[in-house]
């Protein structure tokens, strides 16, 4: 997880130049908390600036009074918190830095091959006009990755280029990229059901589709419609667990129990006790054989 405080002052640069990223489907809205309204969303972009804009009218001293953010997640950290667990901690994110009670706007970007977050909002206080005090804000984001990183179990993982995927129209060296996202997910032991592996895909806007007798990959967008020609999955390398290839399909279905190299020897030993001692009685028949044990633990 990498969590960045955007320099620029400027909350209607900000604000805009997310929403043009939503007006090119490059990003959507996502959250947003303590609005005025139940959902800004249904307004223009406009409306949701003067929100932040009017709270700042009240401080004509501050300078730089707009509050940019963006979120980077691993693929694994999506996976682990889940979008439940996302719109929660970006809530306790505005908690910890400080700005618990301003209203704020949430866009979630997939123009960079890999799923980010970016916040929006004001340093002026809403209810006091004052600027929020905003020292030690790194070593603050700080502290508060390791709290995610120990309360979710996350890898400390930097390398946002290979690590992040995220998948779109523009998505480049989607092959490669689909198989690194297949190798991260089959290594989570967390996921153990098929049911939990697509959804993991999800999350990505990847899904596996059957396709006559084999399976095809999508890139979808954020409703689930496939934006990119699709790939069969034969040609997959790494391919996504729960979906095996068609020769160990009928390996699965066509396969006899092993038996062990060990226990068959034993086994065939037995028999072939049995069967020498059944020849010796027909040879011998007024011969008593002892049973062994016998009386064992019994007191005469």
């Amino acid at each position: 997880m990498v969590i960045v405080i955007h320099q620029s002052g400027n909350t209607q640069n900000a604000l805009f130049y997310n929403e043009k990223k939503v007006e090119q489907k490059k990003a959507h809205f996502y959250k947003s908390g303590n609005t005025p309204t139940i959902n800004p969303f249904a307004g223009t972009k406009h409306d949701r600036l003067n929100i932040l804009k009017e709270i700042e009218e009240r401080n004509t001293r501050v300078k730089k009074k707009g509050l940019h953010i963006s979120v980077n997640p691993t693929v694994t950290d999506l996976v682990k918190l889940g979008d439940n667990g996302m719109r929660t901690e970006i809530g306790n994110l505005m908690e910890h830095m400080g700005y618990g009670n301003q209203p704020y706007f949430v866009y979630k970007h997939s123009d960079l091959d890999r799923t980010h977050f970016h916040i929006v909002s004001t340093r002026i206080d809403c209810e006091t006009g004052k600027k929020i005090k905003d020292n030690y804000e790194k070593e603050k984001t700080q502290r508060f990755i390791k709290s995610l990183e120990q309360k979710y179990d996350l890898s400390n993982e930097q390398n946002l280029v290979q690590s992040n995927l995220k998948f779109s129209t523009s998505s480049r060296n989607l092959k490669q990229n689909l198989e690194s996202l297949f190798y991260q997910l089959n290594q989570i032991e967390s996921i153990s059901t098929k049911q939990l592996y697509d959804k993991s895909l999800e999350l990505f806007n990847v899904e596996v589709r059957r396709s006559g007798r084999g399976h095809v990959v999508f890139v979808t967008d954020e409703i689930g419609s496939p934006i990119r020609h699709p790939i069969r999955l034969s040609e997959f390398e790494e391919r996504p667990r729960f979906y095996p290839s068609k020769r160990v399909e009928k390996e699965l279905q066509t396969t006899t129990p092993v038996i062990d190299q060990f226990q068959l020897a034993q086994w065939a030993r037995d028999v072939n006790r049995l069967i020498e001692r059944s020849n010796r009685r027909k040879e011998e028949p007024n011969m008593k054989y002892k049973v062994k044990n016998r009386g064992r633990g019994m007191s005469r």
